[in-house]
């Protein structure tokens, strides 16, 4: 390899991120929505996890059909370049959830 070559070469980072966040209320319509609108900005894998149910929540239909309730503990994973930028934007959209 020719060393103009090596320095061309770009490293791509993957970060693995996880957050729990205990909901301050029912996981419906409004916040599913928030949370697959901004779960579609990231490159990152995400998922929600909640009562041994996983599920990736660009869906509104799949976060709701977690069944999370006020009090509850939902687990955000996501793995990517921008997974920690992820995994903080959809847990604060949870933290806040009304």
């Amino acid at each position: 390899m020719s060393p103009s070559s090596e320095s061309s070469a770009t490293t791509t980072t993957t970060v693995n991120h996880e957050i729990a966040v205990v909901l301050p209320a029912n996981l419906h319509a409004r916040p599913a929505g928030q949370l697959a609108r901004a779960a579609a900005e990231y490159t990152s894998a995400i998922q929600l996890e909640h009562g041994g149910r996983t599920v990736n929540p660009t869906g509104v239909l799949a976060v709701m059909g977690l069944g999370a309730t006020a009090g509850s503990t939902v687990t955000v994973r996501a793995e990517g370049p921008d997974a920690d930028q992820a995994v903080t934007a959809l847990a604060e959209i949870l933290a806040t959830a009304e």
